[in-house]
């Protein structure tokens, strides 16, 4: 009978979502909302179904956000369809490197003064609480492979970047948790600044290489030999676990691999349509003429690039739900009260202070209008990056460290999806409008 309430209520769910999911991007709300929500009455609050606990099941829920996150990665990477040589990167990488760089520093700065946390402990925090991620806002990441829009094209590279690059902020919090007598200096030396930098820079060399040899290897079998047709799923998700795998045991941040084998593919692609969208390259495409367009010199990028698009965009919503379901049941199994006043003033501090500041710091003289920067500082979603580095600072960290940051991130998370969930509908609508004027 259990197991018969689960396919009840998942079916529900599923079914629910499908339906319902053009009436949603019209509300002022997001389905991260709605899910959040079953998952915590899914809770011994609600009908107890299902009972998560984030110290106890640390190891588990990590491994289920990593893959989470992974597919959402490379989902991010594939949309952005733009030469690397174009200016539009800049802002990205502004926002994922420099405003970072902004980001934890002031966070770890608040967390010793306002919450009197230890220096370690304070840096973690900053760590699980730095990475934004856009794909819990639908109107706010790029919509497909033809949206350049600057402000989307710009939230959603920097949330394909710096996922990976929190890696070693949260390294430094958790040797700092481990060597309580330590200071700074003692962590951050010149060995830890080389790793970091093979780290970041192998990572995205391993992802790009990857990626280019996979979608040129795939296209030479098919338009050469009539062979590797077809199941571009298993073409994305090998790509994505080799990717990381590979990066893992290179020693560097596999996140930012997996980032950069979808924007090395969609890169392929690019140069193989010659200017044409992939909608224009492709052409039409009939039912029992599938196989002709995947082995067609003409369109086998973009046929390809497409395919693996449209499989991890699904893969990627029902990541979306598996984790807001997830993260709501933590919730509704939380010990003590998630908002109190510390927690409400590191909420505003992040989103009112620390993130516009970010913000404004990294773009200085960059060509992002006053309404980009606007709704810049104000979409710094918090979401599954930061859930993540939460469940490995359990697993790797000291329990009297890592335990008491429990409610500060769950509570940010909380409070991330629900409030840009409910503003990201109206404001972009707003935005959207001010382009059709021109503004």
């Amino acid at each position: 009978m259990h197991e018969t309430i689960w396919f009840l209520v998942v079916g529900g769910v599923f079914a629910f979502m499908g339906i319902a999911a053009t009436t949603l991007k019209r509300l002022p709300c997001s389905a991260a909302m709605f899910y959040l929500a079953i998952g915590f009455g899914l809770g011994p609050l609600g009908i107890g179904l299902l009972h998560l606990d984030v110290i106890a099941d640390a190891r588990v829920l990590r491994i289920l956000t990593e893959v989470a996150l992974l597919v959402s990665l490379f989902a991010i990477g594939l949309r952005l369809r733009v030469p690397l040589s174009d200016g539009l990167w800049a802002i990205p990488l502004r926002l994922g490197f420099v405003a970072m760089l902004v980001t934890v520093p002031l966070l770890t700065l608040f967390g010793v003064y306002a919450l009197h946390l230890g220096l370690g402990p304070a840096l973690l925090l900053a760590a699980i609480l730095a990475p934004t991620d856009p794909v819990l806002a639908h109107d706010v990441q790029v919509q497909d492979s033809a949206d350049i829009d600057l402000m989307r094209f710009s939230l959603s590279g920097e949330g394909g970047l710096n996922d990976g690059i929190a890696l070693p902020f949260a390294l430094l919090g958790l040797a700092l948790c481990a060597n309580p007598g330590a200071d700074f200096a003692d962590v951050f030396t010149w060995t830890f600044i080389g790793v970091t930098l093979w780290g970041i820079f192998g990572a995205i060399a391993i992802g790009a290489v990857l990626g280019w040899v996979t979608t040129h290897g795939v296209a030479w079998l098919r338009t050469r030999h009539a062979q590797a047709l077809g199941l571009e799923a298993f073409f994305a998700l090998g790509l994505i676990e080799l990717s990381y795998g590979i990066a893992q045991l290179a020693h560097t941040f596999g996140f930012l691999a997996v980032f950069a084998a979808g924007v090395s593919m969609r890169r392929v692609e690019h140069r193989a349509s010659r200017g044409q969208s992939p909608r224009e390259a492709i052409g039409a495409v009939e039912a029992d003429d599938v196989t002709a367009t995947a082995s067609d010199p003409d369109k086998v990028h973009a046929f390809m690039a497409e395919s693996v698009l449209g499989f991890t965009i699904e893969l990627e919503r029902i990541a979306e739900l598996a984790m807001m379901l997830i993260i709501g049941n933590v919730l509704a199994t939380l010990h003590g009260p998630l908002f109190t006043w510390q927690i409400a003033a590191l909420i505003a501090a992040l989103f009112l202070v620390v993130r516009p500041l970010a913000v404004e710091v990294s773009l200085v003289g960059s060509s992002a209008s006053h309404p980009q920067r606007r709704l810049m500082s104000w979409f710094g979603i918090r979401g599954i990056g930061s859930f993540y580095y939460l469940t490995l600072a359990l697993q790797e960290g000291r329990a009297n460290d890592v335990v008491p940051l429990i409610p500060f991130a769950l509570a940010v998370v909380t409070a991330s999806v629900v409030v840009h969930g409910m503003s990201a509908t109206p404001l972009m609508g707003w935005y959207r409008r001010l382009r059709r004027r021109g503004g």
